[in-house]
């Protein structure tokens, strides 16, 4: 496939995102909860988690910002439901490697989040990108200690 073509593929998939974004809306029974934003962009993002014994069993989103943002958030929540706390942190680790351009462990099938992967040549939107995967990150380890 040649560079224009998959770069309008990635387009697609991250206005699918942001149009029709999975997992919006707030869980009414989260144990972790966490609003985050970016200041500079105005991006917001509230969180909110039910995690049961290391397991990230839900996972939704609200807020408000650009198509990055709220594209982001909505293929992190699609990625961690389900799994353990452990792998949603590595997912983060390896999205934010990605976002920083660095190399990453590409053993793990990131599907539509690496139509994420062009952001990173645009180092002011980076952190549209990876607000959502912080907040989960926060959220996760405050609930450890909780």
């Amino acid at each position: 496939m040649s560079t224009n073509n998959l770069d309008q593929l990635y387009r697609r998939v991250i206005m699918d995102h942001y149009k029709t974004p999975r997992n919006k809306g707030t869980l009414e029974n989260e144990n972790v909860k966490i609003d985050m934003n970016n200041p500079t962009c105005g991006d917001r993002i509230h969180l909110t988690l039910q995690v049961e014994d290391g397991i990230v069993k839900d996972a939704k989103f609200d807020g408000e910002g650009c198509s990055i943002s709220m594209a982001s958030a909505s293929m992190m929540t699609q990625a961690v439901k389900g799994k353990d706390v452990d792998t949603a942190m590595k997912l983060s680790s390896i999205f934010s490697d990605m976002m920083l351009g660095k190399d990453y462990d590409d053993s793990i099938d990131l599907g539509d989040i690496e139509a994420l992967q062009g952001v990173s040549q645009f180092p002011a939107r980076i952190k549209c990108a990876t607000l959502a995967w912080k907040a989960m990150e926060k959220g996760v380890q405050n609930e450890d200690k909780s």
